[in-house]
Parts: structure tokens; sequence; C-alpha cells
């Protein structure tokens, strides 16, 4: 009698856990380029002072309406300014207010449309009128109404009403996407047997529903921070945002710019073309991310 040995059967291979930026970069690459973008843009504004060859404040009547050179890339303006290091510090100017003011009305938004959603009835029949009365105006409109309305009011060098401004017209937009969103997360069955278990409106709201909704919501979050880096020059391009002798792209386009745009078109090109990369590389970083998080968009 032969004794078969029993065979040892290998375990099953299991596939190691891909990174997620390494898949984002694969699969949406102009995704990647653009976030290369604001990454290099992050830097910039951070280590201003570090990157900037010439202090943005100092003005050099030698060198007024200069054109670029080795020694000043983007030339200077009517005051002899580095229009380069202006530049670089605009940059933290456009971040700081984009991204608060994004983060402001984004998370204001995403509130308002959870709980619009969640608890129906009168409290969303309140919430979506109000929503559809801010979405009448356009938001120039509404960010003008509402920085006139306000003022300025100063906190740490920062214009907290010029933040505020930019964040109420985002809020109505992020409420009624998040808002579609909730709607269809509220009638699942894990929403129901939280309801069953005696859980607290706050607490199914907070524990359930809102990691269901932090796709949508930081789509919106990236998206809107371009729109707030435009809406902030062009305040400040009207005279209603940023004031000099502050560093920011669209302050760097009103004034004496557009006296001297023929004699020195570089005071327009380069504040315009940073506006210009900012707003598109967070808008395609928008984009890219939605079809990365959103499962309709997976092949």
């Amino acid at each position: 009698m032969t004794i078969v040995a029993p065979v040892e059967l290998a375990p099953p291979r299991v596939a190691a856990p891909r990174n997620a930026l390494v898949e984002f970069c694969r699969q949406q690459p102009l995704g990647a380029i653009s976030f290369v973008v604001i990454v290099v843009m992050m830097f910039a504004g951070v280590f201003s002072h570090l990157v900037a060859p010439y202090n943005p404040f100092d003005i050099d009547f030698a060198s007024i309406l200069a054109p670029p050179s080795w020694e000043h890339w983007m030339g200077t303006d009517a005051f002899g300014r580095d229009i380069f290091s202006r530049v670089i510090y605009g940059a933290r100017t456009a971040l700081v207010i984009g991204f608060l003011s994004s983060f402001i009305g984004s998370t204001i938004g995403a509130i308002l449309g959870a709980a619009s959603a969640y608890f129906g009835g009168r409290v969303d029949e309140i919430i979506q009128r109000i929503v559809d009365i801010l979405l009448a105006f356009p938001l120039i409109v509404l960010a003008l109404v509402v920085v006139a309305a306000l003022g300025r009011t100063l906190v740490l060098g920062i214009d907290i009403n010029l933040i505020l401004a930019i964040a109420i017209p985002i809020a109505p937009r992020v409420a009624r996407v998040v808002r579609s969103a909730a709607l269809s997360i509220r009638v699942m069955p894990y929403i129901d047997a939280a309801r069953a278990a005696g859980y607290s409106n706050l607490r199914i709201i907070g524990r359930h529903m809102a990691p269901n909704l932090a796709a949508p919501y930081l789509i919106m979050l990236t998206a809107h921070i371009a729109q707030a880096i435009l809406l902030e020059a062009s305040l400040s391009f009207l005279g209603l945002g940023v004031t000099e002798p502050t560093p920011a792209w669209g302050l760097m386009l009103s004034g004496n710019a557009s006296d001297f745009f023929r004699e020195a078109p570089w005071m327009i090109f380069f504040p315009g073309l940073a506006i210009s990369l900012a707003v598109f590389a967070f808008s395609l970083f928008g984009d890219s991310l939605r079809d990365y998080l959103d499962p309709r968009f997976k092949v």
C-alpha cells in the first residue's frame, strides 16, 4: 500500500494595496500635472521670503518701468517694484483668501445641504428657497453687494469681510450639490436602522451621512478655490478687495497698470498669467478629483 503525502496548497495571493496618490496620477495624468502646479504655488506662497529675489514693497525710482531682464525677470512697475517678487508674494494672498473662502463657504453649504435633505418638509422648503434667492445672483454681483455692505475688518492682516463676501456666494452652490447626494443616502437601510436604534439626528448626520458626503464636499471645495481666487482678483481690481501696498494679483492689474499698458505691457501680462494659471490648475484638479472619486466614472 502506497501512502501519498498530502499536497500543501499555497495560500492565495492577496493584492498589495495601491497607493492612492500613485493611482490618482496613473488614472488622471492631467490632474497630476495640475496638482504639481498647485504644490509649486503653495511652496512659493509659504516660502515667499526665500523664493522672491526682492522685497515686494521696496521702491526703486532708478528702475521704474524696467522691461524684463536678468536683473528683473518680469520687469518692474510704475514704482520700480520687482513684479516677479510681487507675483510670488501675491500667490500667498490668493491662496490664503481662496482656501479660507472656499472652506468656509463649502462647509456652510454642506451643513445646509445635509440638514435640508435629512429633515425634509418645512426645513427643506425654507433652506431651498433661501438657496434659490442666492443662486439668482451671479457670483461677482453677490460678492460685490456683500463686501460693499460689510466694509473692511482686518484680523492678522487678513480682511475677514472679504473672505465672507466670497464664501457667501459659494455656500448655496455647494448646498444644492450636497443635498442631491444626501437625498439618496437618507433612504439607505443603515440610516433607518440608526433611527430605529434611537440615535440623535446630530449623530446620524455626523456619524453616518457625513462620511458618505465627503467625496462631493472635497470636490466642491477644490473646485471653488479657483472661483474664490478669481473673485478675489476681481474685487481687488475694482478696489473692493485687497488694498495697496499688499501684493495681490488683481490689485496689480488695476491702477497704474492700466495707464501704462502700452509702454509696459508686462505689468498686466504676468499677473494675468498667474491668475489664469492658478484658476486653470484648481479647476482641472477639481474635475480630475471628481472623476477619480465618483464611482460612476470608474472604468
